[in-house]
């Protein structure tokens, strides 16, 4: 069994930008030379997170919209200034895995891996692309 670690640089606009991330953890499943397994990407942070969805701009918009009635941002929070950006990424998640066949994510036609960041501010970024397999 093989382990490869590698890591994702981006910069964010801030609150509710997402970042189509998809081709740079095909680079890095693609460079590990691992053919079968699982490719992880993780974000080690409170209020990022890692999801799919077809990256469309109107569904994009949507997203953004869902994200807003569920948690909004003008809401009450005991934890001051971005405590909606915290409970948004606690409720999305800070990872995904993606199973890994014949050297190709398994992702459906439609489907793009997307970093999401959650937080008031722009933001430097680094997730955590870790591949097994064989």
């Amino acid at each position: 069994m093989k382990v490869v670690k590698n890591e994702i640089r981006i910069n964010t606009k801030g609150e509710i930008d997402i970042v189509d991330i998809t081709r740079m953890v095909e680079d890095i499943v693609r460079d590990s030379g691992i053919k079968n397994g699982v490719a992880t990407i993780f974000i080690p942070g409170a209020t990022g997170a890692i999801t799919t969805i077809e990256f469309e701009p109107n569904l994009i918009q949507d997203f953004k919209d869902i994200l807003e009635k569920l948690v909004p941002k003008t809401g009450h929070y005991r934890h001051p200034i971005n405590g909606h950006s915290h409970l948004r990424a606690s409720i999305l998640g800070p990872s995904l895995s993606v199973p890994i066949v014949g050297g190709t994510l398994t992702l459906g036609t439609w489907q793009q891996i997307v970093f999401v960041e959650l937080d008031v501010r722009p933001r430097s970024r680094r997730l955590i692309v870790q591949v097994i397999g064989e």
